[in-house]
């Protein structure tokens, strides 16, 4: 049948309370009432109006009642949150039978959840089950240490950030603490001294450290862990493959390398070459590997291509907002997902006058509409996460975890499922802004480093030398030398 609430066809029964066909998915359905604007479980209304219990049937004589806190609903057992407040009671609790004090946040958080029956499925699950039985009696440490014992998966890590939105646990830099753990087991598994001594100077005293320094008290991203765990790899596969012909990485000639380059078992090649120029700086090696040049974008799409994939999003209201701000930052501001997806409401200032968004250290004045969509976004914004997060993160796009952004690969498949690529959409922008702003405006506009900024200008051969000069005769901001670019764009 036709299912009076959402209107699709599904096998559907006949609702008590409006005598007309529901089907299975509606009577799970919870959304903001209409009617009384409380998120309860939707019993009668539409997907546009959503009714709940008593705004459909306001005769409270027609329910029964939960016989513990009185909600109204069609059976006389105890109702879906009094089960769950039993059940985190029973979790939760210590020797005493009490919910210790360390607790209480994340108890009060789940209880007090606009989606009950999520958080109840989530509990009953043996795994969480039991090691939330062995932080209410004492038996784990809660802390983030006690939860690194265990064995590392998506449970796990799902809990923890539960814990840190709750206040449970303090925020820590969760990209930096795994690479971290897995740094300290690779090590721990090399039997020779020497090169655990080697490597242990190349990936924590220089490349954790220099993570640390570049990202300033920021936390790392998934790109930046991928990045130092494929450096690595490639000096073990280069020790390794040094170690199968007798020589350690000091005493190793150039046709030793050379030979390992063109072997049919050599891995990470181009990424050992970080390892080689480190090691030859720290006079470690003789060995020479010579950089690799960049000579310009290898990846473009057409201008007119992306001028009209951009005319798309800002004026096809039928495409998620989510999804037209991500495609409009990177087509017109040359930005990553990753860098998307790490925007918070504080990058974002909103004046009676104008709407800008800080990319660099310069905010931007964002045109219209795309100024509009931003303001929506904000207002609108929603994340996947049904436990723990209670509408109070600070991300501009949440993610599937509370306290999380979204993903940079969720924010990229999104992209891909529209018919964006990403890398060819910004590496498209980056080369036709660098045509139009100097490096040092560039830079400062769309957070970018300024030798990035000035290899991009070379490449697409933009002539700013007498910049300064010219620039000292106007007055204008910054933020307007990209306004014609984007006037393009809307027009």
């Amino acid at each position: 049948m036709i299912c009076s609430i959402c209107g699709q066809t599904a096998p559907c029964e006949i609702s008590q309370a409006t005598s007309r066909p529901w089907c299975k998915a509606c009577q799970k359905r919870r959304a903001r009432c209409a009617g009384c604007g409380r998120v309860e479980l939707i019993r009668g209304g539409t997907i546009a109006r959503p009714l709940c219990a008593a705004c459909t049937r306001p005769d409270p004589a027609f329910w029964r009642c939960c016989p513990a806190c009185g909600h109204r609903q069609l059976s006389t057992r105890s109702c879906t949150r009094c089960n769950l407040r039993q059940r985190l009671e029973v979790l939760l609790a210590d020797h005493d039978g009490d919910v210790r004090a360390e607790l209480r946040g994340l108890h009060d958080n789940l209880a007090s959840s606009d989606r009950p029956n999520l958080v109840l499925q989530w509990l009953n699950k043996a795994y969480i089950a039991e090691l939330l039985r062995e932080l209410g009696a004492g038996r784990r440490a809660l802390s983030h240490a006690g939860l690194d014992e265990l064995p590392a998966g998506k449970p796990t890590e799902h809990l923890r950030a539960i814990l840190v939105a709750t206040g449970t646990l303090p925020p820590r830099d969760e990209h930096l603490a795994r690479l971290e753990r897995w740094v300290a087991r690779i090590l721990a598994e090399r039997d020779d001294p020497g090169q655990r001594q080697l490597l242990h100077r190349y990936a924590v005293w220089h490349l954790l450290r220099r993570l640390r320094q570049r990202n300033n008290g920021r936390y790392a991203t998934y790109s930046q862990l991928v990045t130092v765990k494929r450096h690595v790899s490639a000096a073990i596969a280069l020790l390794d493959g040094l170690g199968t012909r007798g020589r350690a990485l000091a005493d190793a000639r150039q046709a030793d390398l050379d030979t390992w380059l063109t072997s049919d078992q050599a891995r990470y090649r181009r990424d050992a070459g970080h390892f080689v120029r480190w090691a030859q700086r720290k006079r470690l090696t003789s060995l020479e590997f010579p950089a690799t040049r960049w000579h310009g974008p290898a990846r473009t799409i057409d201008t007119e291509a992306r001028w009209a994939q951009a005319r798309w999003l800002l004026h096809d209201h039928a495409v998620h907002p989510v999804d037209r701000v991500t495609g409009l930052l990177v087509l017109l501001y040359a930005q990553t997902p990753a860098a998307v997806s790490r925007l918070t409401l504080e990058h974002v200032q909103t004046t009676e006058r104008a709407v800008r968004l800080r990319l660099g250290r310069e905010p931007i004045a964002l045109p219209e509409p795309l100024a509009g969509l931003v303001v929506d976004l904000v207002a609108r914004r929603s994340g996947h996460a049904a436990l723990g997060d209670q509408a109070t993160s600070p991300w501009l796009f949440p993610g599937g975890r509370p306290g999380q952004p979204i993903s940079a690969y969720q924010l990229a498949e999104r992209m891909r499922r529209l018919g964006l690529r990403p890398a060819q959409s910004r590496t498209t922008a980056l080369f036709g802004l660098s045509t139009e702003l100097p490096a040092a405006v560039l830079a400062r506009l769309l957070g970018i480093h300024i030798k990035v900024a000035v290899a991009w200008q070379q490449a697409c051969a933009g002539d700013w030398t007498t910049y300064a000069a010219d620039y000292s005769r106007r007055t204008p901001t910054p933020a307007q030398d990209a306004e014609p670019a984007l006037r393009h764009a809307g027009g």
